[in-house]
């Protein structure tokens, strides 16, 4: 079965079907029970139609993914900055990978489904009882990664995790070096705050949600990996010297949270 549906997500078809599907399932979370702000497409339009690189911070497995495969839809459709009406999946843009963790995507039949829209299942990360141990892309992952590009866009999210300010992984940087890509960084909020670690139920609703796509990023090629990584780990937001002021918006974050929940409870309760 898992050969079938690596067969069937080289099928334009097939994965415009799957766009079709769960575009319009998660459209009205993004647009209506949320609040998504989109900025920077005009940074797309230029783009070449291979070897582009995507590298995003990244909050939830699946919400962060769909919410980019919208966005490169409707900028294909002529929209600026904004969804619109979702007509954009009558046709929408297939010409974009995205890199995601093959246990995740075996484990339930949603992301099984969600494979067929483009996924680049790797073996990068593993569970031993509560620890999570790393290690380093396999080379068969590796060569999909580069296919990929040769005559795609590929989305990446160099932490491999959902936890923010998590190291960033030296294969996103090997990849950059080897592949010489457009490199576009990429920046969302709001994402963890609104949905669950999945990104597949909401956990509050009303959340502004933002992505922000940068100009493309100036790289010396020939530079170390770590020196290209921590590049990468600056333009989206994730450094050392982003991590204090991350800090103070989590803790705006549950203040307000928490507000929020007592207003409600008074409300609730009523005058005394």
């Amino acid at each position: 079965m898992s050969l079938l549906r690596e067969r069937l997500r080289h099928f334009r078809f097939v994965r415009k079907l799957v766009y079709a599907i769960v575009g319009m399932i998660s459209y009205p979370g993004l647009t209506i029970v949320n609040r998504l702000k989109i900025s920077g497409t005009e940074h797309l339009r230029k783009l070449p139609k291979q070897n582009v690189l995507f590298v995003s911070n990244h909050q939830t497995y699946f919400a962060d993914v769909i919410t980019f495969l919208h966005i490169f839809c409707a900028v294909k459709w002529g929209k600026k900055d904004r969804l619109g009406l979702p007509y954009y999946l009558l046709n929408p843009f297939t010409n974009v990978y995205y890199v995601a963790a093959e246990e995740t995507m075996r484990a339930t039949w949603v992301s099984r489904l969600f494979t067929m829209a483009g996924a680049l299942t790797v073996k990068r990360t593993w569970s031993s009882g509560s620890q999570e141990v790393r290690r380093g892309l396999d080379p068969s992952d590796t060569r999909k990664i580069f296919r990929a590009l040769s005559d795609s866009w590929v989305i990446t999210f160099p932490q491999g995790t959902t936890k923010a300010f998590a190291p960033g992984r030296k294969g996103t940087a090997n990849i950059i070096k080897q592949n010489k890509p457009i490199v576009v960084p990429v920046v969302i909020g709001g994402f963890w705050r609104a949905f669950n670690k999945k990104g597949l139920k909401f956990k509050k609703r009303g959340v502004p949600l933002s992505v922000t796509f940068k100009d493309p990023l100036v790289i010396d090629y020939e530079a170390p990996a770590e020196k290209i990584l921590e590049q990468v780990m600056d333009a989206i937001e994730q450094s050392k010297k982003y991590m204090l002021l991350g800090a103070h918006h989590w803790r705006a974050d549950r203040q307000t949270d928490r507000r929020e929940v007592a207003t409600q409870r008074g409300a609730d309760i009523g005058p005394v």
